[in-house]
């Protein structure tokens, strides 16, 4: 029973211990926080998935640029506005803003509703932008 003992052996035990903390901090952000897509997720989502897709920043920069089959939806009036729509609550759902920050706070107010699978676009308008992907107007 020596090996607790060793001071290299416990330079080794902390150093797992780190290691495997810095491993699961990403899996616990998304348990807490929701999950975070890449832009080509969300288009896998959207495409695949059938995903709803809205958008909460204003409505300027809505009619500046969308994501496709995007809707329009303040932040302020998200759960009445999605109590409104009556929407199938086994789709996924997207929460686009314009870095991702706004979508983020969100999160919580959509499973309030019964959605069980929300996501953010991680980076919002300015990753899909960045991807070169296309924005309806």
């Amino acid at each position: 029973m020596n090996f607790l003992t060793q001071i290299d052996n416990l330079a080794l035990i902390a150093l797992l211990v780190v290691s495997g903390l810095a491993l699961f901090l990403p899996t616990l952000s998304t348990l807490i926080g929701g999950k975070g897509l890449s832009p080509t997720e969300a288009t896998i989502w959207m495409n695949r998935r059938k995903a709803y897709v809205f958008d909460l920043r204003a409505e300027e920069a809505f009619k500046e640029g969308h994501l496709p089959a995007a809707k329009h939806i303040s932040a302020a009036q998200l759960g009445a506005g999605l109590e409104k729509m009556k929407l199938d609550r086994k789709h996924p759902v997207v929460l686009v803003c314009e870095s991702g920050s706004h979508s983020r706070k969100a999160i919580g107010n959509v499973r309030q509703l019964g959605f069980s699978e929300v996501a953010i676009l991680e980076g919002g308008v300015k990753a899909w932008k960045a991807a070169a992907l296309p924005l309806v107007k």
